[in-house]
């Protein structure tokens, strides 16, 4: 499904974020606080853009993505990135390799979210750093309300006049309103041996930013 929508991909998230997804990353690249010469993976990097600022930083960033298709295009467009294939369940990664890990609107996706969460810790080293940016669940109530009539209702026409694969965006649609609210994904982590747990909410909690350190 993600092959299809990879030409596209990008200009797609900022039309339907309404240019949020560049605010967004910012917050994940300030939480994360990467500094030079640290080893970082960034897992569903997709094309590769989420990691261009840990590479500005003059880390060592590892874009990791189970899409070839994303991939591929991917590194047409940067292709000085390490861009790597790997499975968020079963990473192609030694232990306690990276000093931070970070998933940004990807974790939704993997089958399995909770060993995603465990082989993250897996690859981190001890006192490694973790942050997961993922779409979540508005706190005000009306607000929120709004916000999942356009899920449902606006984003499938609007997806359909901007993407390569309209059809993945009803998916994307049906994947959020799904998905678990901040506090639990934040005992999730904790389940997976994450310390040091904490989210922060971006945009009203439209998304939220959780932390953790591998203790």
């Amino acid at each position: 499904m993600f092959d299809g929508v990879a030409e596209k991909y990008d200009v797609t998230n900022d039309v339907l974020s309404l240019g949020q997804t560049r605010l967004w990353r910012k917050a994940v690249a300030r939480a994360l606080d990467v500094r030079a010469g640290e080893r970082v993976l960034d897992l569903g990097a997709g094309t590769g853009t989420s990691s261009l600022p840990f590479a500005a930083a003059g880390a060592q960033v590892v874009p990791c993505d189970f899409s070839l298709g994303m991939l591929a295009h991917g590194k047409k467009r940067h292709p000085h990135l390490a861009l790597t294939a790997g499975d968020a369940t079963r990473l192609p990664f030694g232990d306690g390799v990276f000093d931070a890990v970070t998933i940004s609107f990807a974790l939704r996706n993997v089958q399995d979210a909770d060993a995603a969460l465990r082989e993250m810790r897996r690859v981190a080293r001890p006192g490694g750093r973790l942050v997961i940016c993922e779409f979540s669940h508005p706190t005000y109530g009306p607000f929120r309300k709004v916000y999942t009539e356009y899920l449902m209702r606006a984003l499938p026409p609007v997806a359909t006049a901007v993407s390569s694969n309209p059809d993945a965006y009803v998916y994307l649609a049906e994947s959020i309103r799904a998905w678990p609210d901040q506090r639990a994904l934040a005992g999730r982590l904790q389940k997976a041996g994450w310390s040091s747990v904490a989210w922060r909410n971006l945009s009203g909690g439209i998304v939220a930013l959780h932390r953790g350190v591998n203790a």
